[in-house]
């Protein structure tokens, strides 16, 4: 049997590898009769290779184009683009100045022309444009409150979408009637379209009143200006868009269960929709170690050697002032629930490669994690507490550092056991 982490990294590695979007992108595009003369914008943690994919497929065809991305996500120039570096998770100036600059380059199109939009996750940060009377800080000021409530991404586009002009189907609105070919890179659990990015150019399913109900939900006052725009209606139909989707958490949970048999596991795939909080989730895992060491598993699960997989996105509560994300916040607390077993190794990584506002993709970690941390004089259930998952992960050498993937499909949750 090969080194479990040696295993694990190759698991991570060649999942992400078959959901990066390049092959996809060119295999949307060259199954279709496209014109010339046509525009292209691509928002997203990976609408950079999404773009030069298309460029690539589409050559001459492109007229213009522009990239919004975030930072250090862009691969360089392509040729007769634009790239737009800017802020995740919260938009900054960059975001408005981004979709301003598209909002400028298809104001002057018609019926006749074409536009090839590229989404992937992030887009919401990335691409965004306040209606008149609220403010970027309006917008960062509610979405820091919505994730230090837990609140889940379907609850924080709702809100985001009845405050932006290019949110909820109101860019398709703004093209003038413009055939839209949209490829999208879903980071959403359940594939919804109209919370992908906040649904840009796809009709949208949320409402005003929706909107009011999760900030009831998570006890949120706001002024009085935002009220007036949250009360804006955003599009229940849009007629100019197509949209095809190229990759999700799905494929990305098929491809490590696919990587775990190659390397002589019996692996199965027990859900790609987690969404609970990540140290439940942490729990979940280590529960599930549990059983698989103790032998008191059931016939439907495989026997060791085998790789247990999740995949979908957590949450994080904020109760602390620590530094992590929510896939490193799901490796500590399973490091506390599998301490003293042997054999064994749980990670938790974002297929973006970036996970929170931290350069670690998520965390790796086995029965000896937790006295490692302890040995670099951290506790670790303090550490957890604090949400400090980085830090303690740092001092027992379980980070997993990618840098930019290319991709992003939510997140991958693996146990490998011996």
């Amino acid at each position: 049997m090969h080194n479990l982490r040696d295993d694990a990294m190759r698991i991570i590695r060649e999942s992400i590898k078959a959901v990066l979007p390049d092959a996809a992108v060119a295999r949307a595009l060259n199954k279709r009769e496209i014109p010339s003369d046509l525009v292209l914008v691509a928002i997203g943690k990976a609408s950079w290779n999404m773009a030069k994919a298309a460029k690539e497929a589409l050559g001459s065809k492109v007229k213009r184009g522009i990239v919004i991305t975030k930072y250090h996500h862009s691969g360089g120039p392509i040729d007769g683009f634009e790239i737009i570096e800017a802020g995740h998770p919260l938009p900054d100036g960059n975001s408005v100045l981004g979709a301003t600059k598209v909002l400028e380059m298809v104001s002057q199109l018609t019926p006749d022309d074409q536009v090839i939009f590229l989404i992937s996750g992030g887009g919401s940060s990335l691409f965004e444009k306040p209606l008149d009377g609220v403010s970027l800080q309006d917008i960062s000021d509610l979405t820091n409150q919505l994730l230090g409530c837990g609140a889940d991404i379907i609850e924080m586009n709702t809100i985001r979408k009845h405050l932006s002009v290019v949110k909820g189907g109101r860019f398709a609105r703004q093209c003038n009637g413009a055939k839209i070919f949209t490829i999208v890179l879903s980071d959403v659990v359940g594939d919804k379209l109209d919370a992908i990015a906040s649904g840009p150019a796809y009709a949208d399913g949320t409402t005003s009143a929706d909107a009011f109900r999760i900030l009831e939900k998570y006890n949120i006052p706001v002024g009085n200006h935002l009220i007036e725009a949250l009360m804006q209606e955003t599009p229940k139909t849009i007629a100019n868009c197509e949209t095809v989707i190229t990759g999700n958490v799905t494929a990305l949970c098929q491809a490590a269960a696919k990587s775990a048999e190659k390397l002589g596991y019996s692996s199965i795939v027990l859900s790609t929709s987690v969404g609970c909080e990540a140290r439940e989730m942490g729990g979940i895992l280590a529960s599930k170690v549990k059983e698989l060491t103790s032998g008191s598993y059931s016939e439907f699960m495989p026997k060791p050697p085998c790789a247990i997989v999740y995949g979908g996105e957590t949450v994080v509560r904020l109760m602390g002032s620590g530094k992590g994300g929510r896939n490193q916040e799901v490796a500590l607390a399973a490091a506390l629930g599998i301490e003293g077993i042997e054999n064994v190794v749980v990670f938790s990584v974002g297929s973006d490669g970036t996970d929170g506002p931290t350069d670690a993709a998520g965390g790796m970690v086995d029965g000896d994690s937790a006295a490692r941390m302890r040995a670099e004089s951290i506790v670790p259930e303090e550490s957890l507490a604090n949400n400090d998952s980085y830090h303690a992960l740092k001092a027992s050498d379980d980070l997993i550092v990618t840098g930019p993937t290319g991709t992003n499909v939510n997140d991958l949750m693996v146990i490998l056991c011996k």
